[in-house]
């Protein structure tokens, strides 16, 4: 996802409300939906995802005469409600690295992986078509801590690149890749009775 977040001043962008009140209120009807959404997923708290969103505005609306149009202004605000709601995981103290062991698979003094074992398996694709089995995947991205579930999200989700995620963090590409491939292997861990057709 391209990067923008402090784009220098430079020619306005058409996509960019520059009239006033009305282009205001009409950015606002136009991509307040979406932000919720994106800030919901990431904060798990409607009335937190609100003010996280009104701040995303404020910063939106102060920034606007500086907005490049490098990237869609869709995009814009995408990092702008991203940078919103990491502020406030932040200021909750929710990002700190967590364990996350009980989520990953156990190994033997011979390295090799300790599993029931598989007597059928259930394509991911099929598993993800029945509304219960995609709630219970849900639940398998909710249940990771903070710390793996918002990089997981960020770039398996939102689309970001590792650079961009550990800009976002403010933490080491490395620390990305580990805790990425971490959250991956827990929640493959998490859906394994899915894909047995333990769960229907």
């Amino acid at each position: 996802m391209p990067d923008e977040p402090s784009p220098p001043k430079a020619a306005a962008s058409a996509q960019a409300p520059r009239n006033g009140t009305a282009d205001a209120e009409q950015l606002v009807r136009k991509h307040i939906g979406w932000m919720l959404a994106l800030s919901e997923r990431i904060l798990r708290d409607r009335g937190l995802a609100e003010d996280a969103v009104q701040e995303a505005f404020a910063d939106a609306f102060r920034g606007l005469e500086r907005f490049e149009g490098r990237s869609s202004l869709k995009t814009w605000l995408h990092r702008i409600t991203v940078n919103a709601s990491l502020t406030k995981l932040r200021q909750l103290k929710r990002l700190a690295e967590q364990p996350i062991d009980e989520y990953l698979p156990e190994f033997d003094q011979y390295e090799c992986r300790i599993e029931a074992p598989w007597t059928h398996l259930t394509p991911l694709e099929d598993a993800l078509e029945s509304e219960v089995l995609r709630a219970r995947v849900s639940e398998a991205i909710e249940a990771l801590s903070d710390s793996y579930r918002i990089v997981l999200q960020l770039r398996d989700i939102e689309g970001y690149n590792t650079k961009e995620v550990s800009a976002l963090l403010g933490i080491s590409e490395s620390n990305v890749k580990v805790r990425v491939h971490r959250a991956r292997a827990a929640l493959k861990k998490l859906l394994e009775p899915i894909l047995r057709g333990e769960v229907r």
